[in-house]
């Protein structure tokens, strides 16, 4: 096997952990194992190639969304020492996920011009303290609405798994954060650092920033990672504003190209699909919420109830009225 060392000498990569009340262990432990199996050759673990810390602002016990427990391995020292600072997300709630101090620290590497990650949600908290704006954040689909809610001024997207804009960067979580710590070992170390770290996981290749989320959008079939990136786009803009151009556009096709990829695929234009993602969602919402017919057209794009059952009759071949009816028979 080859050496790990780079063949010039490099300053040790440090990266900082900054763990969030209720973080997600699997997101943690993957992106530093990543790192640890990258340092050293096999599975010593030596701190050669690369370093890290867990940082807090105490050494009290962090507990993850699990139950697991882990203890904080240095205070906030000078973020300049690190050239990563990895904030680990996780559950959302509506109390403050880090305290003043853990902001104040974060504020202090983004002044310094430190690159600050977001992993998991996060990205919620660099949002929350203002150190996102001008970025694009790569967040989870299913972390798509809430984080569109809370930042409307923010770049968001969540059909790729992780994203590297300058000085910011964002993870969607889960198995895509040894993706992304994979690639600032290939950029910071080497490729066979990255190699033994991916083959001691058992991840046959680390996938890019480019890598569609793995996410089935309803019941439409494709292989197509465009069209399926494309699907995502539909699904999180359900009321149907977003141009076809733009969703063209959003994966690097002209809307010339991407017509010819969904009818390649699904054998129907995009703008037939838009419209059926778009009706799956309101026959989602007709049987599985009280809302009105009204409160389900706008949020489905439609500008009245009449046009929006007109529609969904022909889609269905059924009046969502009646629809609701026979879904509350059954329930019943």
């Amino acid at each position: 096997m080859k050496s790990l060392a780079p063949t010039k000498p490099v300053e040790r990569l440090k990266i900082g952990f900054v763990l969030s009340k209720s973080f997600t262990l699997s997101a943690f432990a993957l992106f530093v194992d990543t790192l640890r199996l990258a340092s050293d050759e096999f599975d010593r673990s030596g701190r050669v190639l690369a370093d890290w810390d867990v940082l807090g602002s105490t050494r009290h016990l962090i507990t993850s969304s699990c139950g697991v427990q882990v203890a904080p391995t240095s205070d906030f020292v000078d973020p300049s020492q690190f050239h990563y600072i990895v904030v680990v997300g996780g559950l959302l709630n509506n109390g403050s996920s880090i305290d003043q101090d853990t902001a104040t620290f974060l504020k202090r590497a983004a002044e310094r011009n430190v690159r600050l990650i977001g992993v998991c949600t996060g990205s919620f908290i660099l949002a929350e303290i203002g150190l996102m704006k001008g970025h694009r954040t790569c967040v989870s689909w299913l972390h798509y609405n809430a984080f569109r809610e809370r930042f409307p001024d923010h770049q968001v997207r969540s059909d790729r798994i992780f994203n590297l804009d300058r000085t910011r960067g964002s993870c969607a979580g889960g198995s895509s954060a040894a993706d992304m710590a994979a690639s600032i070992v290939r950029r910071h170390i080497s490729k066979d650092a990255e190699r033994n770290a991916l083959e001691v996981l058992h991840i046959e290749k680390a996938r890019t920033a480019l890598a569609i989320q793995t996410r089935k959008p309803l019941s439409i079939e494709c292989n197509d990672s465009r069209l399926r990136a494309v699907l995502i786009m539909m699904e999180q803009h359900i009321e149907g504003t977003v141009p076809i151009q733009d969703l063209a556009a959003s994966v690097g096709l002209s809307r010339r190209q991407l017509e010819r990829l969904f009818m390649q695929e699904t054998k129907s234009s995009p703008a037939v699909i838009y419209r059926k993602v778009r009706m799956e969602r309101a026959k989602q919402l007709i049987i599985g919420t009280s809302a009105s017919l009204i409160e389900i057209a706008l949020e489905v794009g439609f500008e009245n109830a009449s046009h929006f059952s007109r529609a969904f009759s022909q889609t269905f071949g059924q009046t969502p009225t009646r629809l609701r009816s026979a879904a509350n028979t059954e329930l019943a």
